[in-house]
């Protein structure tokens, strides 16, 4: 199952250069993760300083 980034994300980006298959993307209101991309890695989640990101 892919990562997912709740309405917690404040848009810093952090995660964005974490992910190592590019599925992190800015959004309109914050980032996105595409499911048919996410390896379900978690450098992602583990980068976020908020917690915005869970499986």
């Amino acid at each position: 199952m892919a990562f997912c980034i709740s309405d917690s994300c404040v848009s810093c980006g952090s995660c964005e250069s974490q992910c190592p298959v590019g599925a992190i993307s800015a959004g309109d209101t914050k980032f996105e993760i595409d499911p048919d991309v996410c390896i379900s890695c978690g450098a992602c989640a583990a980068q976020c300083p908020v917690s915005a990101i869970s499986e």
